[in-house]
């Protein structure tokens, strides 16, 4: 079993992105709803078993309360774990118009 946990970025203002609600949707059908702390950062509670999985964040709810506009009312990302690693990390660099993520440590 595997833990995992996100990290989101403003890219566009350079900062943190705090109170982002991720809901994240595990191999075997769980899942875990959060919002990002002061860091932009979530570290789930579930652990994640061999198998594909979903993070998804609610960015059109987040611009919306701070008076912005964006392209992407959600952003899914599926990522593949197996039994090999501890701990996965999933960031999200976000703007109102793009997106980037990897896979962290």
């Amino acid at each position: 079993m595997s833990t995992c946990s996100t990290h989101i970025l403003d890219a566009a203002l350079g900062r943190p992105a705090a109170g982002v609600v991720v809901l994240l949707a595990t191999a075997d059908g769980s899942t875990e709803r959060a919002a990002t702390d002061a860091d932009g950062r979530v570290r789930f509670e579930t652990h994640l078993g061999a198998g594909e999985h979903r993070i998804t964040f609610a960015t059109g709810d987040w611009f919306a309360a701070r008076g912005r506009d964006t392209f992407f009312p959600t952003v899914t990302l599926g990522f593949a774990t197996d039994d090999g690693q501890p701990h996965y990390h999933v960031a999200l660099l976000l703007s109102p118009y793009s997106y980037t993520t990897y896979r962290g440590s």
